[in-house]
């Protein structure tokens, strides 16, 4: 009886989901499973948005770079997509910044000032 316990008792105790923790001696420890929350997003009027343009570490090529953006993961890519489509060209969204091939500081400001983002730089 004791064997078939333990089978219970391990099918519910999912390793995989404590990857990374380290080992607590307190008895009362409760591991918490819960992921962090993301941020809510502001209305496009609180948005302090910095447009720039970089070439460094990009192999000559130049970039505009968006940063600032707070919000979701979801909501930052949305406007990642629209500057591209806008744009027409390429680029991508990765860690907190959305990356537009190109040279197009202006045309973003442009772009995101039309969109209501009125604290743009």
């Amino acid at each position: 009886m004791t064997t078939h316990l333990s089978k219970i008792h391990m099918k519910n105790n999912d390793w995989k989901e404590r990857l990374n923790v380290v080992y607590s001696t307190n008895p009362d420890f409760n591991y918490e499973h819960g992921e962090e929350e993301e941020t809510a997003t502001p209305d496009k009027k609180q948005q302090k948005l910095r447009v720039s343009i970089e070439k460094k570490g990009r192999g000559g090529k130049t970039v505009t770079l968006v940063n600032g953006f707070i919000g979701t993961e979801n909501d930052l890519k949305e406007l990642g997509k629209l500057l591209k489509t806008k744009c027409g060209v390429g680029g991508s969204v990765k860690d907190g910044e959305i990356i537009i091939q190109g040279e197009f500081k202006q045309r973003i400001i442009e772009l995101l000032k039309a969109e209501g983002y009125t604290q743009t730089k």
